[in-house]
């Protein structure tokens, strides 16, 4: 079965259907791209999947260890290159956990070795820098 089937709408407008749920995102082109910039457009969903891919990551860990990932919030800033041709060259993350404090240091480092490791950081393209902050 396929994870997700998708429909090309006009006006550099997509949506994409996940197969299991029926849950559907719609891609706008962004406003530099002769796009109206109304939805995520799909290099957007390029950086949004690695944040959220890290939280995902980060919050598995969490639930084996007993761990209360509750305040996890992320940040998400994408760069496209310059010149042709047109492409991510960079992805700002910064990740903020307000439960930080009742971590034992050695919890902070696994979950930022966990949102480091996760599947969609190391999927990317090695040519994509991935610049992680977290503020805890």
């Amino acid at each position: 079965m396929a994870t997700s089937t998708g429909l090309y709408s006009g006006n550099l407008r997509t949506q994409a259907v996940h197969e299991k749920s029926g849950t559907t995102i719609i891609t706008d082109a962004p406003t530099d791209n002769n796009g109206k910039g109304e939805a995520f457009s799909p290099t957007d969903l390029v950086a949004a999947a690695l944040g959220s891919c890290m939280a995902t990551i980060m919050g598995i860990w969490a639930a084996r260890h007993e761990v209360d990932l509750s305040g996890l919030s992320w940040r998400v800033t994408k760069h496209m290159s310059p010149a042709p041709p047109r492409r991510i060259v960079a992805i700002d993350i910064h990740l903020e956990w307000t439960g930080a404090s009742a971590a034992s240091p050695q919890q902070i480092s696994a979950l930022k070795q966990a949102a480091l490791t996760c599947p969609v950081a190391l999927s990317l393209h090695p040519d994509i820098k991935q610049n992680v902050t977290f503020g805890f």
